[in-house]
C-alpha cells in the first residue's frame, strides 16, 4: 500500500475515533440496558475500542502488493 493512502486512512481511523468517543455519540450508549448481563455504556466501549485496534492493525499490517 502507499504510503500516501495509509497516511489518509489512518487519519481517518483518528477522525472516526475522535467521532465515536466523543459526547454526542457516547451518549446513544448511555442506557439502563445489559447485554448478556453486562452493562450497555461499557460493553459499548469496549467493542467500539475493539473494532477501532482491529481496523488500525489491517490498516498497518495489510498486504503491500
Amino acid at each position: 500500500m502507499r504510503e500516501g493512502l495509509r497516511s489518509q486512512r489512518l487519519l481517518a481511523l483518528f477522525c472516526a475515533a475522535l467521532a465515536l468517543f466523543n459526547f454526542p455519540l457516547l451518549a446513544l450508549w448511555d442506557r439502563d440496558l445489559a447485554v448478556l448481563g453486562l452493562p450497555l455504556f461499557p460493553t459499548a466501549l469496549f467493542a467500539i475500542w475493539a473494532l477501532l485496534i482491529g481496523a488500525l492493525a489491517l490498516t498497518l499490517e495489510g498486504r503491500d502488493g
